[in-house]
Order: C-alpha cells, then structure tokens, then sequence
C-alpha cells in the first residue's frame, strides 16, 4: 500500500478513472470515483475541523446513503475509528454504546439531533452533528463548505480502522476492534476468490452499518474497481429491475426468500450475472435448490462473523454446497477444537470453530481480561460456533455454543430480551431461542411463563416491549407456557424449546 497501511491509501491506489461510476443512485447523490475522493476529502477536513484527531472515535447512526460511505472513507483519511451504528437501536440503546466508546463526535440523522445532543450532554460527550440522506443536516453543511483537499494521515496496519460493537450471552455489548489490515486483506482474499474486476457491477442493498455490507461488499467494490448499484434499503421491486444491469450481487437470506417470491425472478433477468452471495445467517438448503431451478445460479454461501471478518467461502469454481460454508479462505486458518483445551478433533467430528489470520480482529475495546479469554495461547481466536468438517473438507456450522439468533442477518442475544421480557409485570420468567423462519432465516422466538394469576397474551407482552428493543430483536411469537423444561440441574433446555416449537414458522 502506498505510503502507509491505511485502507483508504489501498482504496485510492487502486481508483479506476475519476469518471466511472462508483455509486449510482438514480439521483443526485451518485457518486463517480473523482467525485467520491473529493467528496471524502471535504468530509475529513470537516472531522478535522470539528476536532477528531487520529484515533478518535466517530460514531455515525445515520441512514444509508452514498454520504455514509463518504463518511467511512473520511475516518480511514483522518485516522479516526469509525464506529457504525444500526438505525435502529433506541436512544437507551445508544446510550451503552456512547458511554463506552466515549467518541470524539457522534454523527446522527437530523430528526435525533436535539435528543442525542442531549444525551451526549449528559455522557460528557463533545459533539454530535447531523447527516441526512439527501445530503442535509449540520455535518453536510459542514461537509460542503470544506476545501476538497486532505493530506491522507498516515497508519500502521495494526491501527484500529472501526470498531463494531457485538455482544455475548450476558446482553453486554463488545466493541470489536478491527485493523487497517485486518479489512485490507479480506477484502483483497475475497476479491481473488471470488473474481471481481472493475467490470463488475454490485447489487448493493445491504444496511453499511454491520460488516457484511459496509466491509464486505463496499470494500470489495472499491477496491477492484467495480460500481455499485447503490440501494437506500432492501426493495425487491428495485432489485429485480436492476438485475439485468448487474453482475452481481450480496445478500443476507431474507433477500433471496423474497425475490423467489417476486413473479419477475427467472432466468431472463439473470442473463448479465456472474455471482450471488449470501450471508449473516445460515441459508435453508431449500433456498438453495429453489434459487438454483429459477435462475440456474448456485448461490455462494460464505461465513464470517464482526471479529474476524470473512472466514470461509464455498469456491467460485467447483461445487457449491448447500449447508455448508465451505473452505478456509487464503490466508485464514481453521481448525475444529475440542471446546475445553483447543486440541483438534478428528475430520467429521463436532467441535468449536477457531481461526487465526490477517482478518482475525485485535480484541475487545477495553476488555483485555475479556480478549484473553477469547484466545487459544497459539493465538486462534474461539468463535463459539460449532462446526465440523466433512470427507470433502467443506466446513459445516452445526450450532452455536452461545445460543445466539441470527434473523434477517442481525445478531440477536437471548439474554438481552429475556431481560426485557422479565421485567413485564407478570411474567415470571422467559426463554427466548431461534427456531428456522422461510424469511428471517431464524425467528426470535419466546417462551414466556406467567405469575400466577396475571392474565398475559401474546399482544399484550408484544406491546409491552414497544420501544424498549430494536425491531430486529423483537420475538416474532411469544408462546405462553406453564413451566420452561430443565435439566436435573436446573438449566433451562432451550434445545428442547427448539425442537418443540421448530414448525411454528411453517405456512
């Protein structure tokens, strides 16, 4: 990379001509790659300006838009650490992570403005600035009136580029931290596997907020070259129109669901593609054999997770497996562990999923008893996924150790909304699991045991809940049942949960 490790110098490096499209919209906020280099310049004068030094933090719960990108590759020009936020944590939400990440400035939609400076107010926080999705708000006024001049600030591969916030079992929030490297050279893995060029044309409908679409797609797309077909949100219609422009596209498994279901899907409209990929959740083998007969494309399923970026992929030449991810990508070591001592089990045996490489992240922010923990002494980093490997070598994920739900490709911690549902008065105690979903991939699913006496229904504690979580957290069922099932020794079987309600999603 020229003159430093940082992401943004490789992304630069690499630049097609100013004129090509890198972001096209349909509007006025389409960007060409001149016009995205410049653009990234005047917003990492303004970060400048506003104080954010190398190796601030800058927080950003704004809406998806190409200005959103411009923002990530303004902190990768200034040397800040970029920490995305989802739209749809609630103020509370978003006061854990602000308390913790103690940013230099917090960038959110302007209709939040006056409530996050608020809250910033109350955490000691210095600045919040507002960005919209057509380009309004404090920080785009800011933005527009910068000089389209920046001297790139110079970074070691090992200097923190974002941080992404994940939890574990306890509902408590950890921030990931991920290097200039660490994103680099996934990218750089995943754009040799699976062929991009700055021929290709991306798909793009993911939110930028986790790291599938913000550093899997975007940096694989600005890295060779590629234009994006850059969507604000999710809309079938608007995918299935712009597929015969388009050679490829990244997904979680709500959006194949949901195009199978769109009359417009076949293989007509699929003449120009190259690629689908999928990702964030498990992909049912149904999904697979479906999208197969309509189209005549395999979908790629591939697996990762926000400490360590991309891990494995099914080849892009050769069979693509249903139900599995399939190998380890170039670069990464995997291995299947015996969960107590990290000894590896034998070929077709079950055991934790562990990894080690250039994309394996640098630790938990401000956790090191935490990151410790989270590390074999030979420095593989334990996943809690349980996988096997099979007679082919095709990587299998069997479970989760941790019990964590993965629906529409968000990350969601029993414990958190167990937390919530157990302070409704009259419950007495709940237990929420995923079970397979056709459209979420799992459905947050709750059993729920009521005090004696209280009248609870399944809309009433729905209710309850209101804004108190996310929507993606929300369970889709709350059953009502008269005791959770437990072992010998007290511990509430969520497997057996799982089993018993596993059709509940089924038309």
């Amino acid at each position: 990379m020229p003159g430093s490790a940082s992401l943004f110098d490789l992304i630069a490096a690499r630049a097609p001509d100013s004129g090509k499209p890198a972001l096209e919209t349909g509007d006025a906020t389409a960007l060409s790659y001149g016009e995205l280099l410049a653009r990234s310049a005047q917003a990492a004068r303004a970060l400048s300006a506003l104080g954010v030094k190398p190796g601030d933090r800058v927080a950003a719960q704004i809406e998806k838009s190409t200005d959103a990108i411009v923002v990530a590759l303004a902190c990768f020009r200034a040397g800040a650490v970029l920490l995305p936020l989802n739209t749809a944590y609630t103020l509370a939400e978003l006061e854990y992570f602000l308390s913790d990440a103690e940013p230099a400035l917090v960038l959110c939609r302007p209709d939040s403005l006056d409530a996050v400076r608020a809250l910033a107010q109350k955490l000691g926080l210095p600045r919040v600035e507002s960005l919209g999705v057509k380009r309004d708000g404090t920080f785009a006024e800011a933005l527009a009136a910068a000089p389209a001049a920046f001297e790139t600030v110079p970074r070691a591969s090992d200097d923190l580029a974002a941080i992404l916030y994940t939890s574990g079992t306890t509902g408590r929030s950890k921030g990931a931290m991920l290097t200039h490297e660490n994103l680099a050279s996934n990218a750089l893995a995943l754009i040799d596997c699976w062929r991009f060029t700055a021929a290709d044309r991306l798909v793009h409908a993911l939110p930028v907020f986790h790291t599938h679409g913000l550093f899997v797609a975007v940096n694989i797309a600005l890295i060779s070259g590629a234009t994006m077909i850059y969507m604000n949100r999710f809309d079938p219609d608007a995918v299935i129109a712009a597929l015969p422009q388009a050679t490829s596209m990244m997904g979680v498994p709500t959006f194949y669901t949901r195009l199978l279901d769109h009359p417009g899907l076949g293989r007509e409209i699929c003449a120009n593609m190259r690629l689908f990929v999928s990702g964030s959740a498990p992909l049912l083998a149904e999904t697979h054999h479906a999208w197969r007969e309509r189209t005549g494309f395999s979908i790629l399923e591939r697996y990762g997770m926000t400490e360590t970026n991309m891990i494995t992929s099914n080849p892009y030449d050769g069979e693509r497996r249903p139900g599995t991810v399939g190998f380890a990508l170039p670069g990464v070591s995997v291995r299947i562990a015996n969960p107590d001592d990290g000894a590896q089990v034998p070929s077709g045996e079950i055991g934790v999923i562990e990894v080690k490489g250039p994309n394996v992240f640098a630790g938990y922010w401000r956790m090191p008893e935490k990151t410790e923990k989270e590390f074999r002494a030979d420095g593989f980093f334990i996943t809690g996924d349980l996988g096997l490997v099979d007679q082919d070598g095709y990587i299998h994920i069997v479970g989760r150790a941790k019990d964590l739900v993965i629906s529409g490709g968000f990350n969601v911690y029993p414990k958190e909304v167990e937390s919530e549902i157990d302070a409704i008065d009259g419950v007495l105690e709940s237990a929420v699991f995923g079970v397979a979903h056709p459209d979420f991939g799992e459905g947050v699913t709750a059993a729920v045991v009521p005090r004696p006496g209280a009248a609870l229904s399944e809309r009433g504690i729905l209710t309850a809940l209101g804004d108190r979580l996310a929507k993606f957290k929300a369970p889709k069922r709350i059953i009502l049942v008269e005791a959770l099932p437990r072992n010998a020794m007290g511990k509430v079987q969520k497997a057996a949960l799982r089993e018993a309600y596993k059709d509940i999603y089924r038309s």
